[in-house]
Parts: C-alpha cells; sequence; structure tokens
C-alpha cells in the first residue's frame, strides 16, 4: 500500500511522501493565487470554489484571506455557505459541510493528527479523520474543531470554543471543551439578544 493510499484510508502515513507532495503543491499554488484576488473578483472567487473543492454548492462565499493545507481540495460545501475572514482547514482529510453554515472570522477545522507514541511522531507521521458540519449550522469566531467530530444540524457553536466531540442537532454549545449549554427553543424564535424582540413583521 502507498503512502497516498495509506492517507486516502485514514491509516498513519507519511505527508512527506513525494506522491502527497506532488500533488498537494498544486492545490497550493492555485490557493495562493485565489488570496490575492480582488474583492470585486468574485466571479474568479466562485471559479476556484466550483473548480479546487470537492464539491460547492450555490451562492457560497468565503472572505480572503482562506488557508488549507490541500486548497479545499478535500472540502465538501453546500449551498449558502458563507466564511469570515481567515478561515483554516487542515483538509487532508475530508470536510463536509452542509447547506446554509456560517462560520466566523478566525475558525480553524483540522482533520489531521498525530500518533501520541514519541517515536511515529519524531517521524512526521500523521492520519487523517474527517470532519461533518450539519445543515444551518453557525460556528462562532475563534472556534477549533478537532479531527473525527460531527456537528449536528441548525447547532449554534460559541466563539472560543474547542470542539473536541460530536455536539448534537438543534442545540446552543461552547467552552473548551465545547459542550452543549442548551437546546434551542421557542424562546430564541422571539428573542434575538437578550430581551430584545424579534420584530418580524419588518424583516
Amino acid at each position: 500500500m502507498t503512502q497516498y493510499e495509506r492517507m486516502v484510508k485514514g491509516r498513519i502515513y507519511d505527508p512527506a511522501d513525494p506522491e502527497i507532495l506532488n500533488e498537494q503543491s498544486t492545490f497550493q499554488e492555485k490557493l495562493w493565487e485565489f488570496n490575492r484576488l480582488r474583492p470585486s473578483e468574485k466571479e474568479k472567487k466562485q471559479a476556484y470554489m466550483h473548480e479546487v473543492f470537492a464539491a460547492c454548492g450555490d451562492n457560497c462565499c468565503i472572505e480572503l484571506p482562506f488557508h488549507a493545507n490541500w486548497g479545499g481540495a478535500h472540502l465538501h460545501m453546500g449551498s449558502g455557505v458563507y466564511a469570515n475572514s481567515n478561515l483554516t482547514l487542515v483538509d487532508d482529510g475530508h470536510i463536509y459541510v452542509g447547506n446554509q453554515v456560517m462560520f466566523g472570522p478566525n475558525v480553524t477545522i483540522a482533520t489531521a493528527n498525530h500518533p501520541i507514541d514519541p517515536a511515529l511522531r519524531a517521524r512526521g507521521l500523521q492520519y487523517n479523520k474527517d470532519v461533518y458540519i450539519g445543515d444551518n449550522v453557525w460556528i462562532g469566531a475563534n472556534t477549533v474543531v478537532v479531527p473525527g467530530v460531527h456537528i449536528g444540524k441548525n447547532t449554534v457553536i460559541g466563539a472560543g470554543s474547542v470542539v473536541t466531540r460530536d455536539i448534537p442537532d438543534n442545540v446552543v454549545a461552547v467552552g473548551n471543551p465545547c459542550r452543549v449549554l442548551r437546546e434551542i427553543s421557542e424562546r430564541d424564535r422571539l428573542y434575538f439578544y437578550k430581551n430584545e424582540a424579534i420584530d418580524r413583521d419588518e424583516l
């Protein structure tokens, strides 16, 4: 089994293998050009996302700069996704993002990890575990999502959280490590901030 095949299968592998680096460098070059696009060059931004990403739906927006080990080549993105600046993807493994997902600034999603065994780690070996983010999730600024995590649909992850375990649907979760604070409730349909009511008739 080649190192590339080991990477694809989620096994421990050498990311410095020439076959892997050769393919990865192609995406890094494209990412360098992407990050130098002007704000007005919206069509070129869309072209990059649809060409490079593993999947990209409609009406997606990424504010630059955007950082990704593989340029987003292992990112599967639904429709209506918005990412604020400095989204960082350690996308050696696959990242699945649903529809209408929002990322605050400086969010990091990691799929790559390293063995605890110091002898293996000294050799630069790693392994990847995919991350799954459901529809209509909001991930707050400066959040870190670690390898292998699943975040359920409609969930809100509070700013500064470190998500080390699966988070269910329809909850607000915060902290380090990130824990469920409460379920999303009828009150959230009535108030947008503390006791300030949502004026739906005027929206």
